[in-house]
């Protein structure tokens, strides 16, 4: 998740239960270039591991120089991106534009794993279309030459983010007698119910949560505690986590990117992590035009005393 997945919001999750987080997706080509803002990318806090980061491309030359350059930074993993439905990106023939060439998935793939010590694992979608699906298939090559482990996005590219995601095929590959590495599934998950449904329909091995964990990094511990418990639910942050969990994210944000930055790219996140409250149009405002941070704490310190009794539903 571009400019989502940094090392703020992926300790965040870690602290609340994530068992392994990655990087944004990361250019092959901005990395040979040395390009900040894909340079930045690769920084790690400790307490985010174990940690992968994910990089993408399509031109082989530079993929494998890249995974030089990501090997230096000492990550527990190096994810491949054969997912991405962005049509900057696909346009390129990366991310999601390779699933029109599986040969070269493959060969990008085999080249990789042979180029590091490191594990590659790979995140992908189900095909291009719907005509074009056979991820079954897909998922016993990119194994076959040395994928340690396949994370599916349950939709095609065509599907962008529309429509359900189909658990089927991803049960499909999983429950395949061939597959032998763990198949991480993805999509459309957004709370403990769904997870533990999708786990139990398809035996996965992991899930992979997006979008479901911005403004929500709880949403990890929220489903441990369930499938622990068989169906336990635990009670909603209010305001007081919530206020707390959000001054940690951006205090993390300013230090990392600086002040302007930090300040910045925190706004994507406040309306996540205050969604439901009522009247909160004018809290919400303040939030996304303050530009000095201290300015800001005073601000979370308000929206705690102001909702101090509000309940989450």
């Amino acid at each position: 998740m571009e400019d989502v997945s940094d090392p703020p919001f992926m300790a965040l999750c870690k602290e609340q239960g994530a068992d392994v987080v990655y990087t944004e997706f990361i250019s092959s080509e901005g990395l040979i270039r040395s390009a900040h803002k894909s340079v930045i990318k690769l920084d790690i806090y400790e307490k985010e591991r174990p940690v992968g980061i994910q990089i993408f491309g399509a031109n082989l030359d530079s993929m494998l120089k890249a995974v030089d350059i990501v090997e230096k930074t000492n990550p527990d993993i190096i994810d491949i991106n054969f997912g991405c439905p962005v049509k900057k990106v696909v346009s390129k023939g990366a991310g999601a534009g390779i699933l029109k060439d599986i040969d070269l998935m493959v060969k990008l793939t085999s080249e990789m794993v042979k180029r590091t010590k490191l594990p590659i694992t790979i995140k992908t979608r189900l095909g291009w279309d719907e005509k074009s699906i056979k991820i079954v298939e897909v998922a016993e090559k990119l194994q076959d030459v040395g994928a340690k482990a396949i994370s599916i996005h349950g939709r095609t590219r065509a599907q962008m983010y529309k429509g359900k995601a189909d658990w089927t095929l991803i049960s499909r590959v999983k429950n395949n007698p061939r597959m032998k590495i763990p198949i991480i599934g993805n999509g459309d998950i957004n709370g403990p119910k769904k997870a533990k449904a999708f786990y139990d329909q398809t035996g996965v091995d992991g899930i992979m949560i997006g979008r479901g964990a911005i403004g929500r990094p709880w949403i990890f511990n929220e489903i441990k505690h369930y499938i622990k418990t068989n169906g336990g639910i635990l009670e909603k942050p209010g305001i007081k986590e919530r206020v707390m969990v959000v001054k940690e994210h951006l205090n993390m944000s300013v230090e990392w990117k600086g002040e302007i930055l930090g300040i910045n790219e925190m706004k994507r996140h406040y309306t996540n992590y205050f969604k439901g409250v009522s009247n909160f149009k004018e809290h919400r405002l303040k939030l996304v035009t303050l530009e000095n941070a201290e300015c800001l704490f005073k601000a979370l310190d308000e929206i705690q005393e102001v909702y101090a009794d509000y309940q989450f539903v």
